[in-house]
């Protein structure tokens, strides 16, 4: 099984020099290896391989001394995205999705490079990146397995990471007990409502730091561009940025790990969360909410805890009436679930969650959440 490990780097002003050096050099491989895919299928009808792209490189080296700062594989790996970037092209060509050709990297959005299987090596809190050197990494976590990749990145505000990728053995998952079952209904309203009746706030990262956020693009509009002052506020608006990211990931990771410490058996509903952005009403809030990175982030946790996230048809599961089953309608406004036959009132996130843990136990075998109780 493979684990990614992300920890921040601290290079020294020489190291962050070549570290630039590497991006931009990095960057003129990826242009210069889509010119030549793009040249050869226009005037003689023939794809490139990446195996032949490769075997370029060294004349290129050549031809441009510099390419030889960046180690050899980082290179190769340039043109490995390269490739990637066609199939992603060819393959929503044929299910008929808008293809976007791939594009030329302009200056400074090229921000991350690879070393695919060696020029590293990880000591304690040195790591050893070929053409680089040492470079002091703050590890917080033990690094379990062998490691297989290095991806260094520069985010937007100039800071260094790197992600560790490693593979080790197989844990031996333990059986499911389905003693801790929860259903989860992510929302607006509350970012997430428990089947047990649990509340979890919307922290609303964005909405919080968006007066500041309009407040720098002003300045940064106003500023002439190329001068002091364009450039200090394009740092300040990539601060903001980069804050909201920041506290969302922390968010979204303590969460996942708390629900897989204390729940064996995880529902979700199956929402197309792609088709939800297009209502223009409610794209940015549902952008913010960020539910998609808590369902990555709580699956791929669970397959190491011996836990087992489902997924259910998101139907009716607000309509549904989770003590006898009828349907009540209501509309977005309604945060209370009322129905006329049984009488039960509930708040409509804790209904919701009920039928989704209700649906996520049949799955599995179980017909309901009270015959999981008995």
């Amino acid at each position: 099984m493979r684990k990614t490990y992300k920890f921040r780097i601290y290079p020294t002003k020489s190291q962050q020099k070549q570290m630039e050096r590497s991006l931009e050099i990095c960057r003129q491989v990826y242009n210069r290896t889509l010119a030549e895919r793009k040249t050869a299928y226009e005037e003689r009808g023939e794809t490139l391989s990446k195996y032949t792209l490769n075997k370029l490189l060294p004349e290129w080296k050549k031809e441009n001394p510099d390419y030889k700062e960046v180690f050899s594989q980082t290179l190769q790996e340039v043109q490995e995205r390269v490739d990637l970037a066609f199939k992603h092209f060819f393959r929503r060509i044929r299910s008929g999705e808008k293809p976007g050709y791939p594009r030329f990297k302009g200056k400074g959005w090229y921000d991350s490079f690879t070393y695919p299987q060696m020029g590293f090596k990880l000591d304690r809190n040195l790591l050893y990146l070929s053409k680089i050197g040492n470079v002091r990494v703050k590890v917080h976590q033990e690094v379990e397995g062998d490691i297989k990749r290095i991806i260094v990145r520069r985010s937007a505000y100039k800071k260094w990471y790197v992600s560790i990728i490693t593979e080790c053995e197989d844990i031996e998952i333990p059986e499911q007990t389905m003693e801790q079952v929860v259903g989860i209904d992510v929302g607006l309203s509350s970012f997430a409502t428990l089947s047990d009746g649990t509340t979890i706030p919307n922290p609303r990262f964005f909405r919080l730091e968006e007066k500041e956020l309009a407040k720098a693009q002003r300045k940064l509009s106003k500023a002439p561009k190329g001068s002091y002052e364009h450039k200090k506020a394009i740092r300040i608006v990539q601060r903001v940025h980069e804050r909201i990211a920041n506290k969302r990931y922390n968010f979204i990771h303590q969460l996942s790990r708390q629900l897989v410490d204390e729940y064996s058996f995880i529902v979700f509903e199956d929402l197309s969360i792609k088709n939800m952005l297009k209502n223009h009403c409610l794209a940015k809030s549902i952008a913010d909410a960020a539910w998609n990175m808590l369902i990555t982030a709580t699956r791929y946790k669970a397959e190491s805890a011996g836990s087992l996230v489902a997924f259910v048809n998101p139907a009716n599961t607000s309509k549904m009436c989770s003590r006898c089953g009828l349907l009540v309608d209501k509309k977005l406004a309604d945060r209370t679930h009322k129905c006329n036959s049984c009488g039960l009132v509930l708040d409509r996130d804790h209904n919701a969650a009920i039928n989704i843990l209700r649906l996520g136990l049949q799955s599995v075998g179980i017909k309901s959440v009270e015959a999981h109780a008995l």
